[in-house]
């Protein structure tokens, strides 16, 4: 999956496909799409009804003929068509155009460390399909490197930790190299679970699906005396909207379980490292990025289970996508060197 810089210098567009959001970065503009992974179709007729931040919506409030779709699970394409349509839908007319109007358009887009065939192969046919006549492939977790300011070109260790929605990745790079990783099951959506089952349990509370992430923004957000948050649900025994004051300590505690195999991947692939690779580590620490990075108590709960400095990205969610295109715009030095001529 290595890359050369020379070959994606020659790329126009950058695509960041993951199970909760989709972000699209265009040469010399930025990021131009940033939306959930949802698509809302009318299973009768198959037209879409919605893409993006309205089909995020609509889950668990459709009629039985209308369907809220995910075609990205774990930063894996598993519905094709569906990837493609939404793809269209969220780019918009502008850019299709400037698409047709450059038939070599080259494209990059992130995947998983150690992907599978076909796993490549949906994310190749899925941009294919949008005009695109030759994908680029780039590790996600380098893309990301890149993207949080980590010199991963330099015969340094440096440690990232990428939480995504469904699946977290652990790796330690050296010279535009992975060194060592972990894939763990557990992001986001996990977390989220974990928060819903501890409410049901200790409150007889039954969380809509859009309630969990304001939970995580009042933990993060509340004043240092203040060790309450208030969240709304169904009863679970009447069925009536209820309201319920939710201790933050408690929803941390729930969540500490799920996090253990994350603190587990790291100690594995820790071990795998030579000694002058830990040692680089010893001060540098670990970089978390990806969406769920953000989640309140993460950074302190690794800290002190690794005994290693922890730091957030300063924009988590975005890290891949702008180092992908930090890439694309021949802004990154070169990550591999070429040999000594003799």
């Amino acid at each position: 999956m290595t890359v050369s810089l020379e070959q994606l210098s020659r790329c126009s567009v950058a695509v960041d496909l993951g199970a909760a959001r989709t972000r699209v970065y265009l040469k010399r503009f930025g990021v131009i799409v940033d939306a959930p992974s949802a698509v809302a179709v009318n299973t009768r007729s198959g037209a879409l009804i919605a893409v993006g931040a309205p089909a995020e919506r609509m889950v668990g409030r459709t009629p039985e003929h209308i369907r809220v779709v995910r075609p990205v699970s774990g930063g894996t394409v598993v519905d094709i068509d569906m990837a493609r349509r939404m793809l269209r839908a969220l780019v918009g007319d502008r850019i299709r155009r400037a698409w047709r109007r450059k038939p070599m358009l080259r494209a990059a887009v992130c995947i998983p460390h150690d992907a599978e065939p076909l796993v490549r192969r949906a994310a190749i046919e899925t941009l294919t399909g949008m005009g695109a006549r030759r994908v680029e492939l780039v590790d996600s977790l380098i893309a990301a490197a890149v993207g949080s300011g980590l010199p991963v070109e330099e015969p340094e260790a440096t440690m990232i930790v990428m939480c995504g929605a469904a699946t977290s990745h652990v790796a330690v790079l050296s010279l535009g190299s992975i060194v060592a990783s972990e894939t763990v099951p557990v992001g986001g959506e996990v977390i989220d679970r974990a928060v819903v089952q501890h409410l049901r349990n200790q409150h007889e509370l039954m969380l809509p699906n859009q309630a969990v992430h304001p939970l995580h923004l009042a933990m993060s957000v509340a004043p240092p005396g203040q060790t309450e948050a208030e969240v709304y649900g169904r009863d679970v025994s009447t069925g009536l909207f209820r309201t319920v004051n939710v201790d933050t300590e408690s929803v941390r505690a729930a969540i500490r379980p799920p996090l253990t195999a994350m603190v587990d991947a790291i100690r594995g692939v820790l071990r795998q490292c030579q000694p002058d690779l830990v040692a680089d580590l010893a001060d540098r620490g670990i970089m978390l990025v990806g969406g769920s990075a953000m989640l309140p108590g993460l950074d302190s709960m690794l800290r002190q289970a690794t005994g290693m400095p922890v730091h957030v990205a300063e924009q988590p969610a975005v890290c891949a996508v702008e180092g992908l295109g930090a890439m694309l715009e021949g802004r990154v030095r070169l990550l591999h060197r070429d040999p000594l001529s003799r």
